[in-house]
């Protein structure tokens, strides 16, 4: 049975709870450890899949493919299709741990590909990491993403570690008038995590050292000339970093991370993201203390980075046995939004164990 969670009467967008859509698979190793916070993408043929995050025993992480099973016009759950991405590469591997992770998949229709950001679990910590395909089944990395030096921040944010990436799926005009992809990230201060004793670190003109969303961008001349990819792998490289938004109210009080790939509606952008309260227990810890809900903002639609309104309270947050019991409990984690039949349905992360799906709509549509 589906049930609406109360919003805030001032945000135009709801969420409806409708199922469970994928839970691990007994005997499967892959598996053990949960099936979580998908990517998605529809292959040539049209066919939606999802691409979860698969965890191993041991906190190690594959991203899997799953095509998207459809009754009614709702996801009701998915068939398996193997491994498409696993922690092949050195750095994505250290030396008593291993995977990629989040997996954030957007289909850029300039590029005619699927741009997929994760997180490698390498010898360092958490990097985001691109990776590029035009079926989702064969994927291409562009290795860890890069940031380029802005000495008016007085910070170069090379040496954080930083997750929650995502790509806008069609080019914005950035802040300097350049036409350009633009990618959200979030950065984690606390250098103490790589570096005992350093502590917590802010470029110039931040005050508020909780974790919050950041927006850079990739101009689209570097990538393309006269319509043709030239440089696929300038998109690992970006510039133009600013802050986009941060914690305000009382269900983001820890810190907040960006979500699915914005999606173009009447207001703007909407970005879906997740608010976090409680404890972190070590930055890389499986936690125990903590309480992830759904929430989301518009940005404006010339400039994304600017956010014009958000939400007060979460659209949805765990209260279910499956959002609340888990390998971290008190867990909804929104990393997907797909279209099905005219109907959108945004796909998250419950309790780091499984997949449920929403019904998002639009408030007096």
């Amino acid at each position: 049975m589906s049930t609406t969670t109360a919003v805030a009467v001032a945000f135009p967008y709801t969420l409806t709870r409708m199922g469970v859509v994928m839970t691990p698979e007994e005997g499967n190793a892959y598996e053990a450890e949960g099936v979580l916070n998908p990517g998605s993408g529809h292959t040539p043929d049209g066919t939606l899949y999802l691409l979860p995050r698969l965890v191993a025993t041991g906190n190690v992480s594959r991203v899997g493919l799953a095509r998207v099973i459809i009754t009614d016009g709702v996801p009701t759950g998915v068939e398996r299709e193997g491994v498409v991405l696993a922690p092949d590469q050195g750095w994505e591997r250290g030396a008593n741990n291993a995977g990629v992770e989040d997996p954030r998949v957007t289909w850029v229709p300039l590029l005619g590909l699927h741009v997929m950001t994760y997180v490698a679990y390498g010898p360092l910590g958490p990097r985001t990491a691109v990776a590029v395909s035009d079926d989702l089944r064969a994927w291409r990395r562009l290795g860890p993403a890069l940031f380029t030096y802005d000495e008016a921040l007085d910070m170069d944010l090379n040496l954080f570690h930083n997750k929650d990436t995502v790509f806008f799926p069609e080019p914005v005009t950035a802040p300097n008038g350049v036409w350009s992809f633009a990618v959200l990230h979030r950065p984690m201060w606390d250098l103490g995590e790589v570096k005992p004793g350093e502590g917590v670190r802010v470029p110039a003109g931040i005050t508020d050292t909780r974790q919050s969303i950041w927006i850079s961008y990739i101009p689209v001349d570097a990538v393309m000339t006269d319509g043709a990819v030239t440089d696929i792998g300038r998109l690992a490289l970006w510039e133009g970093h600013r802050f986009l938004a941060g914690s305000e109210y009382p269900f983001e009080q820890l810190k907040i991370g960006g979500g699915p790939a914005p999606i173009r509606v009447p207001e703007g952008w909407l970005l879906m993201h997740h608010g976090v309260t409680g404890v972190i227990d070590g930055a890389f810890s499986q936690q125990q203390k903590v309480n992830y809900a759904a929430g989301a903002m518009i940005l404006d639609a010339d400039d994304p980075s600017r956010v014009i309104r958000r939400t007060s309270v979460p659209l949805l947050k765990a209260e279910t046995k499956d959002e609340t019991d888990g390998i971290v409990p008190n867990v909804v984690f929104p990393t997907a939004i797909e279209e099905i039949e005219g109907q959108l349905f945004v796909f998250y992360g419950m309790a780091d164990s499984k997949i449920g799906v929403a019904r998002l709509d639009r408030v007096g549509a």
